[in-house]
């Protein structure tokens, strides 16, 4: 490809001459012609991955390497005076996610289209995405994050669909971004919304007229469910996002000759966690409409439906009030029903009813009956859904269940974060591992070379640099990159127990304002955004910010500890801290966590883990061995039993352990309250009170092990030879954990794509 010639004719006048604006807007133009060159039609079968998030990132530079393109732009670009650095800048975020279930489905797609595997994900167009978060007076706040309204790569096509709720009819749009294989095939990501969106109905920082569906169905991810009107956006979404879908998928199914009746050989639909669990009755609905009968549409979707889990905790297993369901999608509560009454005649076990006693619908109880694959995403998580959480479904189904332990994209989580740390690995191995990730496996053999280790350790510290350089310029924070990049950057969610971390530094702070000045120097990193409405979350960041401010303002503390917490983790933000850090904070509590996947980014980039033995922590620790990973806390079965027999007691541990009692009652101390002054005594004094009287995720158990364990992951990174003997091991190891690795067992197991 002559990307210059292309640019050029784009522009209409030479680079030298262009804006960076101009430049973009041409790469855009000229980076989906090229990707749709590489789309194609083959493939009978078709996968359907629907997820409600879609956390993709910034697209340029991953479409660039995708095509092969990126060093030639970069190089164009340089002798024409300009820096792709900058021109990245203005490629926008798209705001379609949050966590870690968003990221994976984008990882997913990335690996579909690199295995050149027929496969398109479905999903919404979310305007606002989940927020944009921002400190003020050390509380979160939430601002709309605009991103459609700039440059972008998204296609909107002519395909629309009526959809019938809540007694009006919507006309839908759909939106296409181009998924990009690494030296493959293109496929696509189906994102649909409606015309009449109007962010003009968003008053302060996010809320907005929740009943207004027309103008607010796709405006923001996740809407705050505090509130009946919240609940019910939820479900609009939600039935939006799969009526569009079924129709899409049908109508593909049929233009490539399915009769209908062999659906199943044309169409496997991945339900990515329950949100998009709705496709089930209305596929049947839709099914029936096309002349079927009810008996052959539920058969022919059975055969169709495939569903993961992701999730440990009951109550992220969405159920929906039947009254909801009937008031807003009133054609598909006559077919759950049906599929109710269907088990209730088969099975006398009410707990696998799909309608409870309350008149609840559980969506995962119709994921399960009427799809035939359930898997979990790490081999831990899988073993307790069969045992316990979802025993009671694996003892009528034990042949649905299955285990696909998560992985991530190489491509964007090494070649496009850290391209130094790529191209000492292909020097060292060969860039084969970028295709084939168990290559990575080679470096072993320089496991010790000292030249080897050497290098890496200065590859670490120019990432340190460069994200101390990033954080100064876009936060005007200066760290100091000679100190222990310790970082803990997820979801804010007290399963994953960022409230651990933070006793922890409270009892470092503390030992050092006592005189016990420790050996080693550390920056405490937090990354997490909390969702608006779950306030013990919130306190938790109040805290941090807190304790941030507190240490800030003390120059004797401060040039042994800090700790920072970074507004609006995102992606972009996440592309520069994972190259630089030491230790990865993956610490919940052991039976929580599905998987993670943010220890996997980091673990490939020559991170070393402080976990507990959780998700897919478990398979880090027996790919890297016990020597380069650090290990604490109750097992999972521990927690299990102590939840089960009801012996958990915080105040316990609060009256006969001197070190949580000071760490804990600093959270209420003059030095904290009077920080927050009398506007958030509130906030401290009940993240203090759910430590003293709930703390239901077992974070004082844990407390002594964790500091141990620790401290001496901190006092071993003295020695810098070992350290990055560990790092290295952890790279070299981090092979299974890629995508493709995954992809290839769903398509190997569920999918049968050819």
């Amino acid at each position: 490809m002559d990307i210059e010639k292309k640019l050029v004719d784009e522009l209409g006048k030479n680079i030298i001459e262009a804006t960076n604006e101009e430049i973009y807007r041409a790469l855009v133009s000229v980076v989906n012609k090229a990707a749709i060159d590489k789309e194609e039609r083959n493939g009978k079968k078709k996968l359907y991955y629907i997820s409600a998030e879609f956390l993709i990132g910034k697209l340029l530079s991953n479409n660039l390497i995708n095509l092969g393109l990126f060093d030639e732009v970069h190089e164009l670009l340089e002798k024409n005076g300009k820096n792709l650095g900058d021109i990245e800048e203005l490629d926008a975020e798209p705001s379609l996610g949050n966590g870690g279930l968003g990221r994976l489905a984008s990882c997913f797609l990335d690996s579909i289209a690199t295995l050149g595997l027929n496969g398109d994900g479905v999903g919404l167009n979310y305007h606002m995405g989940l927020f944009k978060q921002t400190f003020k007076d050390r509380l979160q706040s939430e601002i709309p994050d605009k991103w459609i309204d700039k440059d972008t790569f998204l296609i909107k096509t002519d395909v629309s669909y009526p959809v019938s709720m809540g007694g009006k009819m919507y006309n839908s749009v759909m939106y296409d971004l181009l998924v990009t294989g690494y030296e493959n095939r293109t496929n696509r990501l189906h994102l649909f919304d409606l015309e009449t969106i109007d962010s003009s109905i968003i008053k302060n920082g996010i809320d907005f007229d929740k009943e207004a569906v027309d103008k607010n169905l796709t405006l923001f991810l996740y809407p705050d469910d505090s509130d009946e009107a919240g609940r019910k956006l939820r479900i609009y979404q939600q039935y939006f996002m799969v009526c569009n879908a079924a129709h899409l998928i049908l109508d593909e199914a049929v233009s490539k000759g399915s009769d209908l009746y062999n659906l199943d050989e044309y169409v496997v639909i991945q339900i990515n966690d329950t949100h998009p669990t709705m496709v089930i009755p209305e596929l049947i609905r839709q099914l029936m409409e096309r002349g079927l009968s009810i008996d052959d549409a539920i058969e022919i979707t059975n055969k169709c439906c495939a569903y993961t889990n992701h999730t440990i905790l009951a109550e992220a297993l969405e159920k929906w009030p039947i009254g909801y369901l009937k008031s807003i999608v009133p054609q598909i509560v006559p077919i759950i029903e049906v599929l109710d009454d269907r088990i209730r005649r088969k099975y006398e076990d009410e707990s696998i009813a799909i309608i409870d006693r309350n008149d609840f619908v559980s969506m995962a109880a119709i994921d399960i009956n009427y799809g035939y694959s359930v898997n979990g995403v790490a081999g831990l998580h899988t073993e307790i859904l069969k045992n316990t959480e979802l025993n009671n479904f694996y003892k009528i189904y034990p042949e649905k269940f299955n285990n696909k332990t998560n992985g991530i994209t190489f491509r964007r989580w090494l070649m496009s974060c850290n391209p130094s740390l790529t191209k000492y690995l292909e020097e060292l191995i060969g860039e084969g591992f970028i295709k084939d990730s168990f290559l990575l496996k080679k470096l072993e053999e320089y496991k010790d070379d000292k030249n080897v280790l050497n290098k890496l350790s200065e590859i670490k510290m120019q990432n340190k640099q460069a994200f101390c350089d990033y954080i100064e310029k876009t936060r005007g924070i200066i760290l100091d990159k000679d100190t222990i990049f310790d970082v803990q950057s997820k979801r804010l969610h007290e399963y994953k127990r960022q409230q651990l971390n933070l006793l922890w530094a409270i009892r470092r702070y503390l030992d050092i304002k006592a005189g016990i000045i420790p050996e080693e120097r550390v920056t405490v990193i937090f990354g997490a955004k909390a969702a608006p409405a779950y306030t013990i979350a919130k306190d938790i960041i109040h805290a941090i910010l807190s304790l941030m401010q507190l240490i800030e303002n003390d120059e004797d503390v401060k040039k042994y500890l800090r700790v920072i917490m970074l507004d609006n983790y995102n992606v972009d933000v996440a592309e520069k801290l994972i190259p630089a850090c030491d230790i990865s904070e993956q610490i919940s509590l052991a039976s929580k966590e599905a998987s993670g996947t943010g220890n996997m980014k980091y673990m490939l980039n020559g991170a070393v883990t402080l976990g507990t033995m959780d998700g897919a922590n478990v398979e880090i620790f027996e790919n890297v061995g016990e020597e380069n990973i650090y290990i604490f806390g109750l097992s999972s079965d521990e927690v299990i039993a102590k939840y089960k027999n009801g012996s958990y007691d915080p105040k316990y541990y609060y009256d006969n352990n001197a070190e949580i009692k000071r760490a804990v009652d600093f959270l209420v101390s003059k030095e904290m309250i009077g920080l927050s002054g009398k506007d958030h005594d509130e906030s401290l004094e009940r993240l203090y009170n759910e430590f003293l009287n709930k703390d239901y995720f077992m974070t004082f158990p844990d407390f002594d092990e964790y500091c141990k364990v620790r401290n001496k992951a901190h006092s071993d990174y003295k020695n810098q030879d070992e350290w990055s003997r560990k790092c290295l091991l952890n790279i070299a190891n981090a092979g299974y954990f890629s995508s493709d690795r995954t992809i290839e067992e769903y398509n190997r197991d569920i999918w049968k794509l050819q």
